[in-house]
C-alpha cells in the first residue's frame, strides 16, 4: 500500500490521499482533478507532478489519461517597449 501522505506536488502540498480521494468522490478527468486540488497549478507548472497525476487517475479509472494538464503560460514580470527588446529605444 502507498504512503498517503506521500506529497506528489510540492508547489502547492497536494499528497496522494488528496488526489485519491478526489478523484474517487468526483470520477474527474486530469483537468478537473487539477482543478480541485490545485495540483499542478503552483511555481513548476505541473512540470515536476503531471506525470504523477496522470499515473493516479490511470490506477483509479484503469484508463489511459492523456495529456490534458497544459503547462502554465505566464506573462513577463515587468513589460518592457518593443525599442528596449530591440536596443535601439530611448
Amino acid at each position: 500500500m502507498k504512503d498517503s501522505s506521500l506529497i506528489i506536488c510540492r508547489c502547492e502540498e497536494v499528497t496522494h490521499e488528496d488526489l485519491i480521494n478526489t478523484a474517487k468522490t468526483y470520477k474527474c478527468s486530469a483537468r478537473e482533478l487539477k482543478l480541485r486540488t490545485r495540483a499542478g497549478m503552483g511555481y513548476c507548472g505541473g512540470r515536476t507532478c503531471r506525470f504523477a497525476i496522470d499515473a493516479i487517475l490511470s490506477e483509479i479509472t484503469n484508463k489511459e489519461t492523456p495529456n490534458t494538464i497544459p503547462l502554465k503560460h505566464q506573462p513577463p514580470v515587468r513589460p518592457i517597449s518593443f525599442g528596449g527588446l530591440g536596443g535601439d529605444g530611448e
